[in-house]
């Protein structure tokens, strides 16, 4: 995979390169997205960039090219047809970037990988992201208690997940792209 991923209304996505790493970074760093997420050290984006199983896409308006967040995806070599979004970063907030994201990572999944399920994690306090994932169709399937420590503070991760026949009764729907 290489170049544009995916396209949708304003926004694609188009595969990340290491002179991408500097924007991820700062991005993942930043106060406001670093307590949801545990951020990475360049090394590791580094190494984990673009392989057979993980890709990092760049989140990019159409019209300026302007970047608005980032995405790291695994499991694409997954024998059971499951996807990963291991990190969806929105630098952008308030301007409806998240649910088009999310609209473009399930059809992306879905229409064009032919994926079976997507899922993801999130942080039980993140009341914003779980609302625009809980919105876009994933379901809450799980929570694991005090599994990562931030701070001295054990944190829950929820874990939340679509099924491809989930995606397409949506779209049938008229809920997707």
């Amino acid at each position: 995979m290489q170049g544009i991923v995916k396209k949708g209304p304003r926004l694609q996505f188009r595969q990340a390169e290491e002179r991408d790493l500097d924007y991820i970074l700062e991005v993942e760093f930043r106060p406001e997205n670093g307590k949801f997420v545990i951020p990475w050290e360049r090394e590791v984006h580094s190494q984990t960039l673009n392989t057979e199983g993980a890709i990092h896409l760049v989140i990019e308006r159409i019209d300026t090219l302007e970047p608005v967040g980032f995405l790291m995806i695994a499991g694409l070599n997954n024998p059971s047809k499951e996807i990963e979004w291991t990190r969806i970063i929105l630098d952008k907030k308030g301007e409806g970037y998240g649910h088009e994201t999310l609209k473009l990572l399930k059809s992306w999944a879905f229409d064009d990988l032919k994926f079976h399920r997507a899922w993801l994690d999130c942080k039980d306090y993140n009341a914003r992201a779980l609302h625009v994932y809980e919105s876009e169709g994933l379901v809450r399937e799980g929570l694991i208690r005090e599994t990562i420590l931030t701070d001295g503070v054990y944190e829950n991760l929820v874990i939340l997940g679509i099924l491809d026949r989930e995606y397409f009764a949506r779209k049938e729907r008229g809920d997707e792209l």
